[in-house]
């Protein structure tokens, strides 16, 4: 490895989960774009066509629900199978449900968990076998600056994300060993179809666009150069720790500025 080619995927083979919108199809795209033999996975076999035809390069479609262990298994273990190897794999899906905690409906956290957790435990499970095996891998989960920081309506998102944190770095303990390293992006608020909602109330959006040092939300685009570095090599000793892509939101405490600053 030297200095000009450590942030190379060339001849690496990725799966990128949730890989067909947002700031997944970003990374899919800049997967196949660093060279990477990418596979995107989704729910939707042809949302994830979609998106690996928009990367190019080589890459292909799949389905996976990553609620469902077995498929989860049978996905990444096909894709190693077919491959011969493993060598990342970047987890993006999570679900919200933006209610106070009194106002939680029976089965709703269910729903939260299910996906935001033992989702993301599936994946980081099954991904790990194969690293583990192979001696060799890179696996990003995707957190948040909500595994830190908390509004109203938030709790149950905000606990999930800091649980899938701690998933990695109870992960990085256990596969790092046998050279698999696991690491967590955390991203501020990005322009995504799920957070169009927000967009489309003004003060909603400007509030939360005012509250990083950027004065902005960013753009899913923003997100594949974190994610892509803890894949590659350049990262090869860092291991069970997060990147924030946040702009400054968890730098700033407040958004008055003092007088004469």
């Amino acid at each position: 490895m030297t200095t000009k080619n450590i942030f190379d995927l060339t001849g690496k083979v990725a799966a990128v989960i949730g890989g067909a919108s947002g700031i997944g199809e970003a990374v899919t795209i800049g997967a196949a774009g660093m060279g990477a033999t990418v596979v995107c996975l989704d729910l939707k076999q042809e949302a994830a066509d979609a998106a690996a035809s928009k990367a190019g390069h080589g890459a292909t479609g799949g389905v996976i629900d990553i609620t469902d262990e077995e498929m989860v298994e049978r996905t990444l273990s096909g894709i190693a199978e077919k491959h011969g190897r493993l060598d990342i794999v970047i987890s993006t899906p999570s679900i919200n449900v933006r209610k106070k905690m009194l106002d939680y409906l029976p089965g709703e956290i269910d729903r939260v968990l299910n996906v935001n957790i033992i989702g993301n435990f599936n994946v980081l499970r099954s991904a790990g076998r194969i690293m583990v095996e192979q001696k060799k891998g890179s696996i990003v989960l995707f957190s948040s600056i909500r595994s830190l920081v908390v509004e109203p309506g938030q709790a149950v998102y905000s606990a999930t994300k800091a649980g899938i944190l701690q998933l990695a770095r109870g992960g990085a303990c256990e596969f790092g060993p046998y050279g698999v390293r696991v690491n967590c992006v955390g991203p501020g608020v990005v322009e995504t179809p799920l957070t169009a909602p927000i967009k489309a109330n003004a003060d909603w959006y400007n509030a939360y666009a005012s509250k990083n040092a950027f004065n902005r939300w960013a753009a899913p685009e923003e997100m594949v150069g974190p994610t892509l570095f803890l894949a590659s090599d350049a990262a090869s000793y860092v291991n069970g720790t997060i990147i924030f892509a946040d702009g400054g939101w968890l730098a700033q405490d407040g958004r008055f500025t003092p007088p004469g600053m």
